[in-house]
């Protein structure tokens, strides 16, 4: 199953590694006024992002204080936990944050990343136009962990050309969860996992707060009209510190696509218009 919906209680939404999923754990969580969440990272690099609220960290005998109105008004600060590290979160507002972690060596030390150190790109073109936030890039150290927020607009597309990283085709293996947040929140889109190879095709309907994995193959996403989508990226894979900044592979039926974003559109109107 690669579709989750959010469940009741402090854990909204979680995945973590199992057979079929090896590197990548994500947890999203929402905390009330003073509540607390403590934890560990073992033998994984941990990245922790606020989605809306305040929160205070304590880690490495360090306090953190991080926060953000929601994911559509403000980058945010992430803070990098290297294994062995304990923590504690306490919520000073009612808070919603995303963490996720992946096996690591502990090459890098703590270290709270801020919006001044984060690239942002705008992709695409038409109506395929969408900002990427690479919050915790290529550019930034980790050794497998990569994040990233895109915003998708009103009835475009991300996502596209449509794009792998499984392994296949000669692409790196790296998994990748898709953490929904929709403007408004009864709005929607569309994501859809295809894999020609194993006949892995599913039409996945995403709501606000839904999390959703790319397992393999390919995984575009379109907003549906007058809904504005924001999805948190977290990868993780075999590629290792600047292998990260490996692109992924172009389904070669659509890769045309960046040579002409416009899609090569059907002109309308054609044929005689009525006047009722």
């Amino acid at each position: 199953m690669n579709h989750y919906k959010p469940q009741s209680g402090q854990v909204l939404v979680e995945v973590g590694p199992h057979p079929d999923w090896k590197y990548l754990f994500f947890r999203a969580l929402a905390l009330g006024v003073g509540e607390q969440e403590a934890g560990h990272t073992e033998g994984q690099e941990v990245a922790l992002v606020p989605l809306s609220g305040r929160i205070q960290v304590e880690a490495g005998g360090q306090v953190f204080e991080m926060g953000r109105k929601d994911v559509f008004s403000e980058l945010p600060s992430v803070l990098y936990l290297p294994p062995g590290t304990a923590y504690r979160l306490t919520a000073q507002s009612q808070a919603e944050l995303a963490l996720g972690g992946a096996p690591a060596e502990g090459r890098y030390p703590m270290r709270l990343f801020r919006p001044e150190e984060m690239k942002v790109e705008m992709r695409g073109g038409a109506n395929a136009l969408r900002q990427v936030n690479h919050i915790l890039g290529s550019h930034l150290p980790a050794e497998r962990l990569i994040l990233y927020e895109v915003y998708t607009p009103s009835g475009f597309w991300s996502g596209w050309p449509p794009h792998r990283h499984d392994g296949r085709m000669g692409s790196l293996y790296i998994e990748e969860t898709y953490y929904y947040k929709i403007k408004p929140s009864n709005g929607f889109a569309i994501h859809r996992n295809y894999s020609p190879e194993d006949g892995l095709d599913e039409l996945l309907l995403a709501q606000d707060g839904d999390l959703i994995l790319a397992p393999r193959g390919y995984h575009p996403v379109a907003a549906a009209p007058g809904s504005n989508v924001y999805y948190l990226n977290y990868m993780a894979g075999e590629a290792c510190f600047e292998a990260r900044a490996t692109p992924p592979v172009d389904d070669p039926a659509w890769a045309w696509m960046r040579q002409d974003w416009a899609g090569q559109p059907l002109a309308i109107p054609f044929g005689k218009l009525s006047s009722r």
